[in-house]
């Protein structure tokens, strides 16, 4: 699949993110929203900000838990240039996700698991790297993959048998 990264390039920093981003993807499920969780990580390594998506609890299309992360993030630092930060997300961002990381001038984004149906950083295509734009974002993806689809699949798996 596109997009992916062998996984001897992750770092022990990049897994212990991921897997804060997967804590938040697993508090998404709890309260019924799809199970995608994000984490936005300065360049001297500090966390800045954590979300989980929330479009149906906050009946906001764009409540995406990157664009949740990017938005926290950004009122934390006071600036909407996220200079040097890495987002960790545990599903491959979409067209709009990916979009905003470009704006928010991100150095990279790590995803977990891809999303050929709406993944925007490697699968349906790459606006992170797209050179007609005026910023590109390093991309990795395939991180902690199985744990992250794992969640999406037991979520809609419960949804479909109406547990």
């Amino acid at each position: 699949m596109a997009g992916l990264t062998p996984s001897w390039v992750f770092s022990e920093a990049d897994h212990a993110a991921m897997g804060v981003a997967l804590e938040e993807a697993r508090t998404a499920a709890e309260v019924g929203e799809v199970p995608v969780g994000a984490v936005l990580v300065a360049a001297d390594g500090q966390v800045v900000a954590r979300a989980h998506n929330q479009r149906e609890s906050g009946h906001d299309p764009t409540a995406h838990a990157e664009i949740l992360a990017l938005r926290g993030a950004a009122a934390a630092v006071g600036s909407w240039r996220l200079d040097g930060s890495t987002l960790y997300v545990t599903l491959e961002p979409c067209a709009m996700c990916a979009a905003a990381t470009v704006l928010a001038r991100l150095a990279c984004v790590v995803w977990g698991a891809p999303d050929p149906k709406a993944g925007f950083a490697g699968s349906l295509g790459n606006l992170l790297d797209d050179p007609r734009l005026n910023h590109r974002v390093a991309v990795r993806g395939g991180l902690r993959a199985e744990e992250a689809a794992a969640l999406l699949e037991r979520f809609f798996a419960k949804l479909r048998t109406g547990g």
